[in-house]
């Protein structure tokens, strides 16, 4: 079923809006991920807890490229190639780009997690504080729209 050009754009608009509120925790993230490494105690740390390092940081950045991606279309798609602005296949586009930058902000969120908790608890309490963040972000974010709006 096609939509109305307005509901592409209301839909569009609220997909901008959400990212408003998005962004700034994933950019956050990598801005504290970017200095961690100048910090002296960072020579420090296990191999393993420079791989978990690497995973948040990596993530983080592929989360902000994905989550600014639409916004960086609404932008570039009319000044610069006359295409319009919104389109429904744009956004089908720009939903599926929110939707991976969400799954790996999820995963970058949970490294940085893990990576805090290893440093700062024993291990087996950082992999259960880990644990429990990770649950209630699957339930909150991904289980609660997925699952409970369907049944009603």
């Amino acid at each position: 079923m096609d939509r109305t050009e307005n509901d592409v754009d209301d839909q569009f608009r609220s997909l901008m809006e959400g990212l408003r509120t998005t962004l700034p925790g994933v950019q956050v993230l990598f801005a504290f991920l970017l200095v961690l490494p100048l910090q002296a105690s960072f020579a420090e740390i296990t191999d393993l807890e420079r791989i978990v390092y690497y995973v948040a940081f990596f993530g983080s950045a592929m989360a902000s490229v994905l989550l600014i991606a639409p916004s960086a279309h609404q932008r570039l798609r009319a000044p610069i190639s006359g295409v319009e602005r919104r389109s429904e296949r744009h956004l089908q586009i720009a939903v599926s780009l929110t939707i991976a930058g969400t799954i790996i902000f999820a995963v970058a969120l949970s490294a940085a997690v893990l990576l805090i908790s290893t440093l700062t608890l024993t291990d087996s309490v950082a992999v259960a504080a880990t644990i429990a963040v990770a649950a209630v972000l699957a339930w909150s974010w991904f289980y609660i729209p997925l699952v409970t709006f369907r049944r009603h």
